[in-house]
């Protein structure tokens, strides 16, 4: 099966589907820097990454100054191996708002007085600050760094020599605030992983964002990533976390698992309810993009008396 690469753009009736991705490559002797960002993060946003100022918008109603240079600082479990640390998911460290709260209360002095500013706002999971004499530094999403080994994902100089240190100073600071603290102490008496450190990533301004053209055509944003809300609102687009399959026309959806709305999707185009639908993936971390019609979902066969199968999601992304 081989899907049309282009077709006519105009008034067609499309669904957009975007499929996560991974690094192009893995740390290896020969690398002296990670890959920036995972392939969906330059995509929406464009080489430069500001994805705290987008995740600031979505979270919060606050009138964000496009050219201010904004950082994201998250509470984290650094866990250890018996030779090197490994960053854990938010998602796997069940951090409550009280918790937050109280972890930011006592890393706040610390933090404000070597950012120069005060924290803009407070998410359960994110806090944000100006980015101030740490604007330079290059970072990584906890997305694309987690469960991997911490020191190659640490943030570096590079304009300035010296800001990565400096980082690493206030983190240790808080370190060793965070490890007395009684959050921990009631956090590993219930079984949860302590929250030993805080990282910092996502530093940009939304001036910075490069959006992909095809949202001059989207009116309806699907999907529950964490940078969706701050996007659609950015792109003043109308997001929700559930597909209404009943609204497919010209909509873009970033969903984990796409195998699961392949039949409604089929459907959509086998009742003329849609013309056809871009999967944009990473393969080699690189964007793809493919147009597929209703005769593209099915399997070709040699044996043309017999009714043709409909392709498997697995067929599908692997072609």
């Amino acid at each position: 099966m081989t899907a049309n690469l282009t077709s006519p753009a105009s008034a067609l009736r499309r669904f957009t589907l975007m499929v996560s991705g991974e690094d192009a490559i893995d740390a290896g002797p020969d690398q002296n820097v990670p890959p920036s960002g995972l392939p969906q993060e330059r995509f929406l946003l464009g080489d430069r990454l500001p994805i705290a100022p987008v995740l600031l918008l979505g979270q919060s109603d606050l009138a964000i100054n496009p050219n201010e240079t904004i950082a994201c600082l998250q509470p984290v479990h650094l866990h250890a191996t018996r030779d090197h640390l490994i960053l854990m998911a938010q998602s796997q460290i069940d951090l409550t708002e009280n918790e937050s709260a109280r972890l930011l209360n006592i890393a706040l002095p610390f933090i404000e007085e070597d950012f120069g500013s005060k924290v803009l706002f407070q998410g359960q999971r994110d806090w944000f600050i100006p980015a101030g004499p740490f604007a330079s530094l290059a970072t990584h999403s906890i997305d694309q760094a987690h469960g991997r080994n911490i020191d190659w994902w640490m943030p570096r100089d590079t304009s300035e020599i010296g800001i990565a240190k400096l980082w690493r100073k206030l983190q240790n600071e808080i370190q060793m605030l965070w490890h007395i603290d009684p959050v921990n102490e009631e956090r590993e008496q219930r079984g949860y992983p302590s929250i030993n450190s805080l990282w910092i990533s996502g530093i940009g301004k939304l001036a910075d964002i490069q959006t992909p053209q095809l949202f001059e055509k989207v009116n309806q944003i699907y999907g529950d990533h964490a940078l969706l809300p701050g996007l659609a609102k950015y792109l003043e687009i109308s997001q929700r976390n559930e597909i209404d399959f009943s609204q497919l026309q010209n909509a873009f959806a970033w969903i984990d698992r796409p195998e699961g709305i392949l039949d409604n999707l089929r459907r959509a185009l086998l009742s003329n309810e849609l013309d056809e639908i871009e999967i944009i993936d990473f393969p080699k971390g690189q964007a793809r993009h493919r147009i597929f019609t209703a005769k593209d979902f099915n399997k070709k066969s040699w044996a043309f008396w017999k009714k043709s199968e409909p392709l498997t999601w697995s067929e599908i992304i692997a072609t």
